[in-house]
């Protein structure tokens, strides 16, 4: 019997089909979800995966035999589903694997308004329900099932999603910018010509072609070997800025002029002093913005110094979008390219994000290197993964090899960061895979360069 422990993750269901999950499993996580959610109707979307279509409408046919209608909006980038969840005021599901080879395959769920469904709530229970439907065989039997309880109709939501975003931020009236975007062969070919189509941008495309056999290179722009494509583009074509999606286009890579990646970390600074000033303008005297621990200390530094409150959170998009939730922050955002945004039912999008920075960078004559290297203070090891069995036995090895450090501090928030004046590194552990993940920045180089090789020498040893 197939453990479904291994592909309900904390966030999502992910993993290998056929071997891992099928189009029977995806009936019964839409049967689940119905009743999980108590919803009447729902919507559901789906990426350029071979294996997307069939699981989609399996999903869609398990919910509408437990009494829901479903609205279908097909081919469509994550954040494209989560502005149909919103504007449609229904829970819906993104069938995507994001940025995972072409054998994977998954379900991203939420609420009405695009609120998270993770293992707090909700995912659990509709793994168990999933389970108790499941024979040792891996036969599926769902009760209650009645193949003519709902409705499944088709809906498109591409270009209200593109009006939606450009009512956000006003592209019109920007100097004309040269724009090299590399979609991956994923779903930002099918995104960024409807976005940004008509606007005052010279887009240059790169593999727009929707594959979901990824025959380019893989649609995970947080490895740096797969923007190598996008920064040979950018030199050679004399662009001002490259933008790179992942593969359900939900997360946006940013590169500048000289074809040098921007830290996500410096994107989230100038996306947040953009929407602090524009929460300002509307009011409010002391706008909330939401960072995660393993971003840079610049963004609450930067965002301190143009009048907004900070809140700190653990890493992940369900912890990112309570806290929004929770303080009302008007944008939020991760080390790893997520952006949320309040005005976006504090959803994340990628797509939104690039238009803020293109916004910005369109309304003065210098480059986006000059602009964003005021959000740039630091030096940063990147996210840096090591093997280790036993995590928890390493990550006490390398407290008590710090805990002497003169004026240091020590916070579990999320895995373990320890803090001086001068440097800061984050210990964490993979919840999937035994891995510790290890963050370090500091105020120059050679300082995080000894700071990393002590831990990684101790993690490693």
């Amino acid at each position: 019997m197939r453990d479904l422990k291994q592909i309900v993750k904390a966030y999502d269901v992910r993993g290998v089909v056929p071997d891992q999950w099928d189009v029977p499993l995806a009936r019964a996580f839409g049967a689940a979800f119905v009743l999980v959610t108590g919803a009447d109707a729902i919507v559901t979307g789906h990426d350029m995966r071979p294996s997307s279509p069939g699981l989609s409408r399996a999903f869609a046919e398990g919910a509408a035999a437990q009494g829901a209608d479903v609205v279908e909006i097909g081919l469509c980038s994550t954040d494209q589903l989560y502005f149909a969840s919103g504007k449609l005021d229904l829970p819906g599901a993104m069938f995507t694997a994001s940025h995972n080879p072409a054998q994977y395959n998954g379900i991203k769920m939420c609420r009405a308004g695009a609120s998270p469904v993770g293992e707090d709530t909700g995912l659990v229970e509709i793994r168990e329900l999933v389970e108790s439907w499941t024979a040792e065989d891996d036969t599926v039997t769902i009760p209650g099932s009645d193949a003519t309880a709902g409705t499944i109709a088709q809906q498109d939501e591409l270009q209200p999603y593109a009006d939606h975003l450009n009512g956000l931020v006003d592209l019109r009236g920007i100097r004309r910018l040269k724009v090299a975007v590399d979609a991956g062969n994923g779903m930002g070919g099918h995104t960024v010509p409807t976005v940004l189509g008509g606007l005052p941008l010279e887009i240059v495309p790169m593999y727009f072609e929707l594959d979901g056999t990824f025959p380019n290179h893989e649609a995970n722009p947080l490895d740096p070997k797969n923007l190598v494509d996008l920064q040979a583009k950018v030199r050679e074509v004399g662009a001002d800025i490259g933008l790179a999606f992942d593969g359900d286009a939900d997360r946006c890579f940013v590169v500048d002029e000289r074809g040098e990646p921007v830290s996500p970390s410096a994107i989230t600074a100038l996306v947040a002093v953009r929407e602090l000033a524009r929460a300002k303008a509307d009011g409010e005297e002391e706008p909330t913005i939401i960072h995660n621990l393993i971003t840079s200390w610049t963004v609450p530094e930067v965002v301190r110094e143009h009048g907004g409150k900070v809140v700190r959170t653990r890493v992940g998009h369900s912890f990112i979008k309570q806290e929004m939730a929770r303080t009302g922050a008007v944008f939020g955002g991760e080390h790893s390219a997520h952006y949320y945004f309040r005005d976006f039912w504090r959803a994340d999008t990628g797509m939104l994000a690039a238009m803020h920075v293109l916004a910005a960078l369109g309304t003065q004559d210098g480059t986006l290197s000059e602009l964003v290297a005021e959000y740039d203070r630091y030096t940063a090891s990147g996210e840096i993964n090591s093997t280790v069995e036993d995590q928890a036995a390493s990550t006490a090895a390398v407290r008590e090899a710090f805990a002497t450090t003169p004026e240091v501090t020590f916070d579990e928030l999320d895995g373990m960061t320890v803090t001086t004046k001068d440097w800061w590194f984050n210990l964490r552990a993979s919840n999937t895979e035994p891995l510790l993940r290890l963050n370090v920045e500091a105020r120059d180089e050679a300082t995080m360069a000894k700071v990393r090789d002590e831990v990684l020498a101790i993690v490693r040893g």
